[in-house]
């Protein structure tokens, strides 16, 4: 089976090197244009065009993915199916009808529920208790597709984005391969969506990723956990972003939201209910510290009221 695999970021990574593992032809990558990171802006290609440079295939990075171009390019290498995971851009149909097999997606949620760009992190955020991926035939509609097969995960208590999107990475690419197998062998059956159940999961913007101290303090924790390790949850101080990680819930402290309650052995904050322990922080243009270390270097003080 020739397969175009479309990725971009790590969570792609596990999949692509399962098909390369599991002997199927990659023959092809397609993957977003390299692009400045971090605070040195250094120019880093993505995980997945990493891996197929490691292994020597073919790589398509155009700017556009509805470019006519692209598809001619495509055509000439005959792939029998493509398989996307986190590209990152939305394909056209003659994209996803140019191999003879059509297209499949893996998707980080248990679809119809959480369809769009941030499936993980609103799981967290709505504090569901699992989660999962889905094997999708891709349609020209948002996640819309039907099933091929699921799987699914718990949700910790103390997860953070990092974590479990790790965990769904593995998880996709055990569920990829065996829904490629299932295709090979004639036996794979695509379930329709229920429409009327679909729920949506929008990109992540800086407004939702700032922290509504007002909300009760296991909401806060959430909202964290769910931005953690990028791009990172954050609140104001003195008129500087403050990145923060690692919440815990205190039950038993009580103060005005957004308060610092205490700063050392550890920084604490009072929530809309409760409170809650801030384990890490990073300041603008700063490295990522220990809140007490943070406090302790004159940067916050005790009464100090974040997004005031």
């Amino acid at each position: 089976m020739r397969v175009l695999f479309w990725g971009t970021p790590e969570f792609a990574a596990a999949p692509l090197r399962a098909l390369i593992g599991e002997g199927f032809e990659v023959v092809g990558i397609v993957t977003q244009p390299d692009k400045p990171q971090g605070r040195s802006r250094k120019i880093i290609p993505s995980p997945v065009k990493q891996i197929a440079v490691e292994e020597t295939i073919p790589v398509f990075q155009p700017e556009y993915a509805r470019d006519p171009e692209l598809v001619e390019m495509l055509k000439v290498i005959e792939p029998d199916i493509s398989v996307v995971a986190a590209y990152g851009q939305i394909l056209s149909k003659a994209l996803i009808d140019l191999p003879r097999l059509g297209t499949i997606n893996i998707h980080a949620s248990l679809l119809p529920q959480l369809r769009g760009a941030a499936p993980i992190q609103a799981a967290i955020r709505q504090g569901l208790a699992k989660t999962g991926v889905s094997i999708m035939r891709v349609i020209p509609a948002l996640d819309a597709g039907p099933v091929l097969l699921q799987a699914e995960t718990p949700i910790h208590s103390d997860d953070t984005f990092g974590e479990l999107r790790a965990r769904l990475s593995e998880l996709g690419a055990l569920s990829l391969i065996e829904t490629l197998a299932l295709i090979s062998l004639g036996k794979a059956q695509e379930k329709t969506q229920e429409e009327s159940v679909a729920t949506y999961a929008p990109k992540v913007d800086r407004a939702s990723a700032c922290v509504n101290w007002s909300a009760g303090a296991l909401d806060v924790s959430r909202a964290i956990r769910a931005y953690d390790p990028e791009p990172g949850s954050y609140t104001v101080l003195r008129g500087k972003d403050v990145k923060l990680f690692g919440p815990k819930v205190l039950g038993d402290q009580r103060g005005a939201p957004g308060q610092i309650l205490a700063a050392a052995p550890a920084l604490v904050v009072g929530c809309g209910d409760d409170a809650i322990l801030i384990s890490e922080v990073q300041q603008s243009g700063k490295a990522r510290m220990s809140g007490a270390d943070w406090a302790r270097g004159r940067a916050a003080a005790v009464g100090d009221v974040f997004g005031a």
